[in-house]
């Protein structure tokens, strides 16, 4: 596994296609990151472009995970969600945390969240934030690299009419 992580790359067409396939199959493996299976592309296209205008605006930035001869191919994304209230400036929010689903399990995910959590820092944060949808038990992953749950707001996802997850609030100190 060698990995190369990308800050703040490009948003060229290409690093756009890969990550709208990587969005659609880490979304119709069940990845919780804002969608439930069966999901589109047309679904998450303009998902992708919000988040996509944001990082361009300036309110988020985005770390690309590559593998591949010379890191050529996008395997996983972490976006830094700024926050624009003057009291909270000092801390952001991980965002579409994502590996691609046949990848996982084998050490990249946490090497990505090692280096988000590095990212955040040099861009002198004092904190990170995540969201983590309740029943896919990704919580205990997150805690592995620091953080820890400090709120939970029951049955506040809807994910199918008769099922309703809990929204886990997460956050680690950097300094």
């Amino acid at each position: 596994m060698a990995l190369t992580f990308v800050r703040d790359p490009q948003l060229t067409p290409a690093l756009r296609e890969e990550l709208a396939d990587l969005w659609l199959d880490v979304s119709q493996a069940g990845g919780a990151v804002g969608f439930v299976p069966p999901v589109t592309a047309e679904d998450i296209a303009p998902v992708m472009r919000r988040q996509l205008d944001d990082v361009t605006a300036g309110g988020a930035r985005m770390l690309g995970a590559y593998e591949g001869d010379g890191g050529s191919r996008l395997i996983g994304t972490a976006f830094l969600k700024l926050n624009s209230h003057h009291l909270m400036t000092h801390w952001c929010t991980l965002v579409t945390v994502m590996v691609h689903p046949a990848l996982q399990g084998g050490g990249r995910g946490k090497a990505m969240m090692r280096e988000a959590i590095e990212m955040a820092r040099d861009l002198g944060f004092h904190a990170v934030r995540l969201g983590v949808r309740g029943g896919e038990g990704t919580e205990r992953f997150y805690e592995t690299v620091g953080f820890k749950e400090v709120g939970r707001v029951p049955a506040a996802i809807r994910v199918a009419p008769d099922d309703h997850r809990d929204d886990i609030t997460m956050w680690l100190p950097l300094v």
